[in-house]
């Protein structure tokens, strides 16, 4: 079996700016996956998971301290005609289906929760227009546990929407039909003093289609897992990110694509911009391509853009293959300041230079957000791409 490799992470100016380089960072968790929290013994931060994350901002989510409330989150479901949602118990056999939590806070959140969310798309069905899920938070504590599925040749959007402030653990599901094509956009605008821990599993179906955007903004810490299996050869998965951290907030998004078939596709790219002191971002990308999985294509890569002195980056990439029947696979990672040449074409032709800087931040984010496909939403995140924006020159 081929050694993980990593690249190191650069920066192509000098000043404050920390950025890692790792030399050895296994793909697997340490602890095995499992729905029982006590399979899994409190952190401490010396955890290879956990050493980027700041254990005491948790607000006890880690350690079995916090207790749900009543005032934890609302959530509001909007969905077009011909979709079935439902509230159940935690015996459905749906819950679960996508993936088992990998670490503690995720097993949390599935032992704690009442009662689940359940939207089925039926077999065959289109839809025009999105699903919507609004979560706000009302100040208090909950864990949650959603589950989307699409059935054969199903296709749909689906919007979640975070706002609001609260201390959120949460699970969501999504589960592919053979055939069937799923777009999912989270958006976690939080207020200055949320926490969100949350792991997302995703299992695509032979021949499905499962596209990504996770954008965050908000919060003082979310934490966010990001897993993909393939039930099925065929499967394609895109999982595209951007998040945009200010000053003193922690974002970290911890990504698993398990090439567990043959013949299955992934493609990663997640951007970030940061500003502000103490400003911390964190991105560790890993692909896993088994020895089963013969014909696989895949590639990751996280770009960094850093706007000011004072923030850090941790940017880590792995790639793990098992066996050499595959079609390509790579990696990449770049952290560093504005390309200066680019200013000075701009600044050359007459634009001020913070406003030059803005289309280059603009630019930078553009590429993903276009990508998206769902007008007001595409819309809401440049509008507040330029806000943040305002807020690094004011």
């Amino acid at each position: 079996m081929a050694e993980a490799q990593n690249i190191p992470v650069g920066s192509t100016t000098a000043g404050q700016i920390a950025v890692a380089a790792e030399s050895t960072v296994a793909t697997r968790m340490s602890a095995p996956a499992s729905f029982d929290v006590a399979d899994f013994p409190v952190p401490h931060g010396r955890e290879e998971e956990w050493r980027f994350t700041p254990l005491e901002r948790l607000r006890g989510l880690h350690d079995g301290t916090a207790v749900a409330t009543g005032d934890g989150v609302k959530v509001d479901i909007d969905a077009p005609e011909g979709v079935v949602v439902e509230t159940v118990g935690r015996d459905d056999a749906r819950i679960g289906r996508a993936g088992t939590p990998v670490d503690r806070v995720a097993a949390q959140a599935y032992s704690a929760f009442e009662k689940a969310g359940v939207i089925t798309v039926p077999k065959e069905t289109v839809l025009t227009e999105p699903i919507r899920i609004v979560v706000h938070g009302q100040g208090g504590t909950a864990y949650a546990h959603q589950v989307v599925e699409l059935g054969a040749f199903a296709e749909a959007v689906v919007v979640i929407d975070h706002s609001g402030d609260a201390v959120l653990a949460a699970n969501v599901d999504y589960v592919l039909g053979d055939g069937a094509k799923l777009t999912v956009v989270s958006v976690q605008d939080w207020d200055d003093k949320a926490v969100h821990v949350g792991q997302h599993n995703a299992l695509i179906g032979r021949d499905a289609t499962f596209k990504s955007f996770v954008v965050t903004f908000g919060g003082d810490l979310v934490r966010l897992h990001p897993r993909v299996a393939y039930a099925g050869p065929g499967g394609e998965a895109e999982l595209f990110g951007l998040y945009f951290t200010d000053r003193g907030q922690h974002q970290e998004h911890r990504l698993l694509v398990d090439h567990n078939v043959p013949h299955c596709k992934s493609n990663v790219v997640y951007k970030g911009a940061l500003q502000g002191d103490d400003a911390h971002a964190v991105w560790i990308g890993d692909v896993l391509i088994e020895a089963a999985a013969e014909g696989t294509d895949t590639y990751e890569m996280n770009r960094n853009l850093v706007l000011t002195d004072g923030a850090r980056v941790d940017s880590v990439p792995n790639l793990e293959i098992e066996t050499g029947e595959i079609v390509g696979a790579g990696h990449a990672s770049a952290t560093g300041r504005f390309d200066d040449e680019q200013l000075f074409y701009l600044m050359a032709r007459g634009i001020p230079e913070l406003d030059a800087r803005r289309l280059v931040v603009h630019g930078f984010f553009a590429e993903l957000v276009q990508q998206i496909g769902v007008p007001d939403i595409e819309e809401r995140l440049l509008a507040k791409i330029a806000e943040e924006l305002e807020a690094s020159v004011a």
